[in-house]
């Protein structure tokens, strides 16, 4: 149990910590002379220390919080004044990318769920009332499907190009998804339902045409990271807007600031897998290879990717620059 006395004795070492940073303001690490840059260095590693005893003693759970928020933006200031180098990239995709999933993965869920409920509600509409299908997916594409024609034989002749296409697609459809959260986080689940919609609408409409397994071994070798990479870009909306609209008892620009930059990472952290996702949706998925290789590269794909969100990243103290999303 933590206890009183060790409470005020490491207290000063906080306030001290969130001094420094709010002195540093928006201009960062530039309003700091020598010695502060140095205590905030040895400050951050001392309260990350205190952070990890305080998350032991379960009544201690508001200090881990307030621990929690203040090492995040330690972390903003840290890392907001530091260059880009290849070595800090290759850190941020191995290490800091896979924790901040780990710390955020609430979020992620969120985008899933709300993703889940558009497919489903657009699913039995479609069983409900066939002509829904017509509606929603326009008459060029409902004839495709009801001549029983898969509309991804095109992508084979042209593969170079469609992978570019996709790639720019997706990438532009997932920042979209992050950056309109700054709306309070209504166009992000707009977005994430109505793609939801779009894949119950064709799901359905492919089975009714006996093509179930034809979609889906399309879709199963790029959507197994396609598809996180969208819910991943949906928790970085969800966390903006959390930015905004709860702030708790940080001031709400510094909320901004903390959330926002959780969002932005996870942003940022899932390019990789849309490059990736867009040259398999280019090249491997529409091919004539059997059906059985293609699901065999998608649970390759998503094994890889689950072990990748789940251990990398491990055995080193976490870096709060977005733990604070999870509480």
């Amino acid at each position: 149990m933590i206890s009183a006395r060790w409470l005020a004795k490491r207290k000063p070492y906080w306030d001290r910590l969130e001094a420094i940073i709010k002195k540093a303001g928006h201009r960062g690490v530039s309003r700091l002379d020598h010695a502060e840059l140095r205590e905030l260095g040895l400050l951050y590693r001392q309260i990350a220390a205190d952070l990890a005893s305080v998350r032991e003693d379960p009544l201690s759970q508001p200090w881990a919080v307030f621990l929690n928020q203040l090492l995040a933006r330690a972390h903003n200031l840290i890392y907001m004044g530091s260059g880009t180098s290849k070595r800090g990239l290759l850190r941020f995709y191995s290490e800091d990318f896979p924790r901040l999933f780990r710390q955020t993965w609430i979020y992620s869920a969120l985008a899933f769920s709300i993703f889940l409920a558009g497919a489903l509600a657009g699913l039995f509409a479609c069983l409900a009332d066939p002509s829904f299908q017509r509606f929603f997916l326009g008459p060029q594409m409902s004839d495709t499907i009801d001549r029983r024609e898969m509309w991804t034989h095109s992508v084979l002749t042209i593969k170079p190009l469609a992978s570019s296409t996709i790639m720019t697609n997706n990438l532009s459809v997932s920042f979209t998804m992050f950056a309109v959260g700054i709306m309070g986080g209504i166009a992000t689940v707009y977005l994430l339902a109505m793609n939801g919609v779009l894949i119950g609408v064709i799901g359905a409409a492919c089975w009714q045409a006996g093509m179930g397994l034809q979609l889906w071994s399309f879709v199963a070798p790029h959507g197994a990271l396609e598809l996180p990479a969208v819910f991943i870009a949906g928790a970085g909306g969800l966390l903006l807007a959390r930015g905004l609209l709860f702030p708790g008892e940080l001031p709400r620009r510094e909320s901004l600031i903390l959330y926002g930059g959780q969002g932005v990472r996870l942003a940022l952290g899932i390019i990789p897998l849309l490059l990736v996702a867009g040259t398999l949706e280019g090249f491997f998925s529409p091919s004539d290879l059997p059906v059985a290789a293609k699901f065999a590269c998608s649970a390759a794909a998503g094994g890889l990717l689950i072990l990748y969100l789940t251990r990398c990243g491990r055995g080193k103290t976490d870096e709060p620059g977005g733990a604070a999303g999870s509480k």
